[in-house]
């Protein structure tokens, strides 16, 4: 992590902890939605953080928005579990998605203390609700195929296990990941809770051994690049000859980098009958829901399409 400034803030400060800040839509919009919520004093502030950063860094940042009156929050992306990991006796109040998922993607405070929110299973079930209609999986009988461990898979799976009716459900979820560690820790959450799902857990990162999973599961099926891997990383999971699932779904979480699961998946989009997402739904969910939480408001349909349309000239 480059040098983070531990001076007191002179204006709200709102913190956005990632890897590459800067290239993101969201330092240019921010302040345009600050202008559309009538809170124009609020400023943005980036922070650049390695992949697994040195635990201290992690306390650092955190210890800082504890302590400074000015400094509100924040969003946290790439980070939520590492952070967590490191910080967790900083917080005085994990929310439940927060606790059973390890994992912090929002930094909010309360009279009562430093709030940890886990918004992922809200931002990604209604951004894979924009995605595909209610019934899926009953009616095409696809499963989940997902590239990645980490906390946005963990919140995938949390999401689909908590849908009240079967149809909405698919049969199987695969995880794929380069790390053990993450493996055994994400077969823990999902173990500790009641589903009729079948999980699977596969180590692997030779994208010809994931061409060939994504060749074996069933038309239909989801196939979800959660690795990071085009925007914090480059490549991807699969190679340009892995076949994606006829009339199925191929939906990488990233909106901004090379993004090249995306675009192997738009090169097979007519030949398969693929529909080919990007993350830029999530990316919109994802920030409003932290928005609310760390200025403690609510953003309803009409106002969250109003900043959708705000960040789409940013884009």
């Amino acid at each position: 992590m480059e040098q983070f400034n531990t001076v007191p803030r002179t204006q709200p400060t709102f913190y956005f902890i990632g890897v590459t800040t800067q290239q993101s839509s969201s330092m240019r919009v921010f302040p345009l939605w600050m202008n559309a919520l009538g809170r124009e004093e609020v400023v943005i502030e980036g922070v650049d953080m390695k992949l697994h950063d040195d635990p201290q860094n992690y306390r650092q940042v955190v210890e800082h928005i504890r302590a400074d009156p000015l400094s509100l929050g924040g969003l946290v992306t790439t980070h939520k579990i590492d952070l967590l990991d490191a910080c967790s006796d900083l917080f005085d109040e994990l929310a439940p998605d927060a606790a059973f998922l390890g994992e912090v993607s929002s930094i909010s405070k309360r009279s009562e203390g430093l709030w940890g929110h886990a918004t992922d299973p809200s931002a990604g079930g209604k951004s894979l609700d924009a995605i595909i209609d209610p019934n899926y999986f009953g009616r095409t009988g696809g499963y989940v195929l997902c590239f990645g461990a980490g906390g946005s898979a963990a919140a995938l799976a949390y999401h689909l296990i908590n849908q009240p009716e079967p149809d909405d459900q698919p049969e199987k979820f695969l995880v794929v990941n380069r790390s053990q560690a993450r493996l055994d820790r994400l077969r823990t959450k999902i173990e500790r809770l009641e589903t009729s799902i079948h999980f699977e857990y596969v180590l692997n990162e030779d994208p010809l051994e994931n061409d060939k999973m994504m060749a074996g599961i069933p038309d239909g099926s989801i196939v979800v690049n959660a690795t990071g891997m085009g925007k914090d990383r480059p490549g991807s999971p699969v190679s340009d000859v892995g076949p994606f699932p006829n009339h199925g779904i191929a939906w990488e979480y990233n909106y901004r980098g090379k993004l090249d699961f995306y675009h192997q998946a738009l090169a097979q989009q007519e030949s398969r009958s693929l529909q080919v997402e990007d993350g830029w739904v999530y990316f919109l969910h994802g920030w409003t829901q932290v928005i609310e939480y760390v200025l403690d408001l609510v953003i309803g349909p009409e106002q969250f399409e109003e900043l959708g349309h705000i960040a789409a000239t940013v884009r």
